[in-house]
């Protein structure tokens, strides 16, 4: 996966990530406030009549005008859900492939459990499989960590595993669940 610019509203809120081409169209535009980090890609044009060609230094991270926008997290998935707690079983702490992974509702949807990040957990085949239609103590199961709804600078982190040394400095400042090693 190629890395991306991390783009921030002019809070400096972070937004999403975007490709290269759309952040040198932004610069371009100028429609950037203001970028952070070093360059992390040049992107270069036509020649000019004086024989000097063209060129855009991008930065890894830029806020945009606009709007101050008031993201919330979004939906759960299991590849974000997967990345959350690591590859490994909230059950029996054990490392697994995606194939080999489930997602787990803590209180089971058939008992009015919801789809949300704070009820969902990885869990291994064979877990769920054992754990069926219950909850983790009528099957006498413990949860090894606690499942959290990420903030946008943790999802955006679980988002994209390729991130610029530069983006995880900014993006690590705001994390309260997330741990690095």
């Amino acid at each position: 996966m190629e890395a991306k610019v991390l783009k921030l509203d002019k809070a400096g809120t972070p937004q999403e990530w975007i490709a290269f081409h759309a952040a040198a169209t932004a610069i371009a535009k100028g429609s950037v406030l203001w970028e952070l980090g070093d360059v992390a890609r040049t992107m270069f044009g036509g020649v000019q009549k004086s024989g000097e060609q063209s060129r855009i230094e991008l930065p890894a991270i830029i806020a945009v005008q606009g709007k101050v926008a008031h993201r919330s997290v979004p939906k759960i998935s299991n590849e974000l859900l997967f990345s959350r707690d690591g590859h490994m079983c909230m059950y029996c702490g054990q490392s697994f492939g995606a194939k080999m992974l489930s997602r787990d509702h803590i209180k089971p949807t058939s008992k009015g459990g919801p789809d949300t990040w704070e009820n969902c957990v990885t869990s291994c085949l064979r877990c769920n499989h054992f754990k069926a239609d219950r909850t983790p103590e009528e099957a006498g199961l413990e949860l090894i960590a606690v499942p959290f709804a990420p903030n946008m600078h943790e999802y955006l982190f679980l988002d994209n595993r390729n991130v610029l040394i530069d983006q995880m400095d900014y993006l690590k400042t705001q994390f309260k669940h997330v741990m690095i090693s």
